[in-house]
């Protein structure tokens, strides 16, 4: 048995994208990569994120907003940043980690401050499919 890829999501708070990008790649590819997601910062749990990632079928509620600090002891292979701040930022990994970009909408920044909830849920819902998309291509879209 071979042994798994590990990934690691990087976003800049570790509340929304890289929270969902953890979860659909555990969901759909836990039997090939060992997934992870951190932040640059931690901002906690997108309640929001949780919400869509369960009419999705897929529960993230037990998930953790992580700082990156807290995986420089942990073999990485893939750092995939999913946003541009945390791409920009993203700090060196020791080893052969290679990073990757994989830019998302911020969904809380798709509706106005002032927008039905239904209207923001539906920017989380179309990151969360996008999302969703990309990870379907996993790993074989990394070893191009």
């Amino acid at each position: 048995m071979s042994k798994k890829m590990s990934l690691l999501y990087l976003c800049t708070g570790n509340s929304c994208r890289s929270q969902m990008a953890e979860g659909w790649t555990r969901a759909l590819k836990g039997d090939q990569i060992e997934v992870y997601s951190a932040g640059i910062e931690t901002h906690g749990l997108n309640p929001n994120a949780v919400n869509v990632m369960a009419e999705a079928g897929v529960d993230i509620s037990n998930q953790k907003s992580q700082h990156i600090d807290e995986f420089k002891d942990t073999k990485i292979d893939y750092v995939i940043t999913v946003c541009a701040h945390a791409h920009e930022t993203c700090p060196f990994f020791p080893g052969d980690a290679k990073v990757l970009h994989v830019g998302f909408d911020d969904p809380p920044k798709l509706s106005p401050a002032d927008a039905s909830e239904e209207v923001k849920l539906d920017g989380f819902r179309r990151v969360r499919d996008e999302i969703k998309a990309f990870v379907e291509t996993l790993p074989g879209s990394l070893e191009q």
